[in-house]
């Protein structure tokens, strides 16, 4: 079908430059999507209670990496062996991994600072700056659908927000907009790198050069934790790697416009957990900005859709 091929992500590229063309299974896509939204909202639930005790984002990041590294091994030698992460781009692998460990980094910050749901709802702003950057850098034609619908969903951050009237401190919503922008950046980049480079390539160099990245510092940074602490740390990481393994398997089996809109379940896990862990309930309007800003991006997918066209607001994981 036309509409699939052109929604052909990272995963589905490095499935048919393997040359296993993916078979269309949406309830097996799905069902994976929903997977990987619910991992990833464990381990940012996960990572918030480690830095609610102490432990620093340096230290999240390594131990994220670390942690998530035999899940994803384990993915590679299921797949085919290490011949699948080869590459020829070393230098774009390098410096798509230099930004994701940043935006990484930043993601980390903004939850230290802001409940569980509120970070969540800001980091739902990503696929907006997608969009916008999609004009921007990539020069794709925005028509005035898509445009309205990127205005309406950064009214629903201003919703959720509150600039000014708020009591969110400022510095958390400002690192997790900026971390939000940084997402955005890096699906412009992995669109760039995934059409030469495997899904399996670009997530085993990631996490190679996160854990490289961040082990320099941690013979001055590490302590000896609470045995829950190292509990969440470890579950975090394993999370994490399963998310994105789930994140990119289901990519082979479903288009992503029929994807995409489950990505705003994580919203449900992150009160769930936030009531759970800490016992925090989101304001009302971090509710009424989160429905503005999921309608406006489901808008998008089922627009896009419609005319046949790449989603370039889809949301993509980081962390």
């Amino acid at each position: 079908m036309k509409s699939e091929a052109v929604t052909l992500s990272s995963g589905q590229a490095g499935a048919v430059r393997s040359g296993s063309q993916p078979v269309e299974h949406r309830g097996r896509g799905i069902t994976l999507r929903v997977g990987a939204v619910t991992a990833f909202g464990a381990m940012m639930a996960a990572m918030k209670y480690a830095s609610e005790h102490g432990v620093v984002p340096i230290e999240i990041l390594f131990y994220r990496n670390l942690f998530s590294l035999p899940t994803i091994i384990a993915w590679i030698l299921w797949s085919g062996g290490f011949s699948v992460v080869r590459t020829s781009r070393p230098g774009a692998h390098a410096a798509r991994s230099i930004l994701g460990l940043g935006v990484m980094f930043l993601t980390f910050m903004a939850l230290s600072r802001l409940p569980l749901a509120e970070a969540t709802v800001i980091s739902f702003s990503a696929p907006l700056f997608a969009t916008m950057l999609s004009a921007l850098v990539l020069r794709e034609t925005v028509g005035w659908h898509r445009w309205s619908a990127v205005a309406i969903g950064f009214i629903g951050v201003l919703i959720a927000v509150q600039p000014g009237g708020t009591e969110l401190p400022l510095a958390g919503v400002a690192i997790g907009l900026t971390a939000a922008l940084g997402t955005a950046v890096v699906v412009i980049t992995l669109r760039q790198i995934g059409q030469t480079e495997s899904a399996a390539s670009t997530v085993f160099w990631f996490n190679i050069v996160c854990i490289t990245a961040t082990a320099l510092p941690m013979p001055f940074l590490f302590k000896v934790h609470e045995p829950a602490i190292w509990m969440a740390l470890v579950l975090g990481g394993l999370m994490g790697g399963m998310a994105q393994i789930m994140m990119t398997s289901a990519v082979r089996y479903a288009p992503v416009s029929v994807l995409a809109p489950f990505d705003y379940l994580q919203l449900i896990w992150a009160i769930f957990w936030g009531y759970i862990l800490f016992s925090d309930l989101p304001a009302a309007p971090a509710i009424a900005g989160a429905a503005l800003i999921a309608s406006a991006g489901c808008y998008v997918v089922w627009r896009e859709r419609k005319l046949n066209r790449p989603i370039s607001g889809t949301p993509q994981r980081v962390v």
